[in-house]
């Protein structure tokens, strides 16, 4: 298989990293021209054929093409066509055409038949390849679990490519293995969300959420139509908005008789932290109660939940009843079950350590014991600074109160996290 000109894997690149299709491109480059070079170029049906000419690299595009692409790509000519390098020896190209991961990964890196394969595949979506979608599907449950160790901030650019990739076989895909392939779609966008929101990227997220809701709705997947409705509600809970998060959260419970336990449980914890946020003790402590049945439920029969509630088990849950104690301003009890559940969660998911640990130093804090919030929060410092934007903010926060009430603590803690901050930029 011939190498691609630098110039054509740029262009499919772009156009990928957009999430267009060819059709779209060609859209694109018409609505960027004048109103001369546009009515030229709508009497042009061939203008999707010559944009997969062109992304094949068999001859390069002449004006007004090459200068509607700079348009649109908002780029200059020489960055965008310059031949200086062929997808062999450009390695960031290359990382956007053939979407392997950034990071290395052992346990999903292809041998040389499979890379071809892969590399077949993405060039040629027509010819939507089994096997490659295998190894998406892998990548996808991969990533998950390193962005537990690692946070967002370095994976979002590699799976947002992938998601690409994946949106671009799902077009080309035909019967039931299309829906297969919608299906991985919406695992990726889903996850894309979730990354976007922990990013503070929140319109990319609800735009995400959307998207993977409508897939999910597209292929009749009520597991992944319930978890992104519960996710829209967590990022409603996040920017403080109560109604909203109850009300999506509730949404989410219309599916409960075709939902597994855990789905149905994380809708209902979801609830429950809405309510909590209004100041609603009695329904919150209620609907724990009705989340916590279901992930016993759930971990009977761990094999029967979808693969991206992997992280929902009792562990799980046990920290995000002390969240919800610590909105209600119960501190006793939110310092009791945070402490439970740090002690169960593993080491490696630090991205989590660093928030619950962030919450139970506000616990603590809250709670009148500036040592104990101190003692709590220095060992999560340099991951709520690097890793969790909404840890960070709560230690921060901690600090605050600290000096409020003029403890000598708080002065560790400033320190703590402003080292931290000098390290992280």
């Amino acid at each position: 298989m011939r190498d691609l000109p630098g110039w054509a894997v740029r262009l499919r690149a772009e156009r990928r990293q957009r999430l267009w299709t060819q059709r779209d491109m060609a859209k694109r480059l018409a609505e960027a021209a004048d109103d001369h070079t546009r009515d030229r170029l709508l009497e042009r049906e061939s203008l999707t054929r010559m944009i997969k000419d062109w992304e094949a690299g068999r001859h390069q595009p002449k004006d007004p093409y090459r200068v509607l692409y700079c348009r649109v790509f908002d780029a200059d000519e020489a960055e965008l066509f310059g031949d200086r390098h062929t997808a062999q020896d450009h390695p960031s190209a290359e990382a956007l055409s053939v979407p392997i991961p950034a990071l290395p990964l052992p346990a999903i890196a292809p041998d040389s038949d499979l890379f071809e394969r892969i590399t077949r595949t993405v060039q040629r979506p027509g010819r939507v390849d089994r096997q490659t979608v295998e190894w998406l599907e892998t990548c996808l449950a991969e990533h998950r679990k390193v962005e537990d160790t690692i946070g967002s901030r370095p994976l979002l650019g590699i799976v947002r490519q992938q998601l690409g990739v994946v949106v671009e076989l799902a077009q080309n895909a035909h019967g039931s293995f299309a829906d297969t392939v919608v299906d991985l779609a919406a695992q990726y966008a889903q996850f894309v969300a979730w990354m976007s929101l922990d990013v503070d990227d929140q319109a990319a997220a609800l735009a995400w959420y959307d998207r993977a809701h409508d897939w999910a709705l597209e292929i009749g997947d009520v597991n992944m139509a319930t978890t992104t409705l519960s996710m829209k509600a967590h990022q409603a809970w996040s920017a403080g908005n109560a109604r909203r998060c109850v009300r999506l959260a509730n949404a989410a419970r219309w599916h409960d008789g075709q939902v597994t336990p855990g789905v149905r449980g994380m809708a209902a914890q979801m609830t429950a932290r809405g309510h909590a946020l209004a100041g609603d003790a009695r329904p919150a402590r209620t609907l724990l109660d009705e989340a916590e049945a279901l992930i016993r439920q759930a971990a009977e029969h761990a094999d029967d939940e979808p693969a991206w509630m992997y992280f929902y088990d009792e562990t799980w849950f046990r920290l995000q009843r002390g969240m919800t104690e610590l909105q209600l301003g119960n501190w006793p009890k939110a310092i009791d079950l945070l402490t439970e559940g740090l002690s169960g969660l593993p080491e490696s998911y630090k991205r989590d350590r660093a928030w619950y640990g962030s919450c139970l130093a506000k616990a603590h804090s809250e709670a009148g014991d500036a040592a104990a919030a101190v003692e709590v929060s220095l060992p999560v410092v340099a991951d709520a600074v690097e890793l969790n934007r909404h840890a960070r903010k709560e230690l921060v926060d901690v600090a605050a109160l600290l000096r409020r009430r003029k403890s000598s603590q708080a002065t560790l803690l400033h320190e703590a996290l402003t080292a931290a901050e000098r390290v992280d930029r």
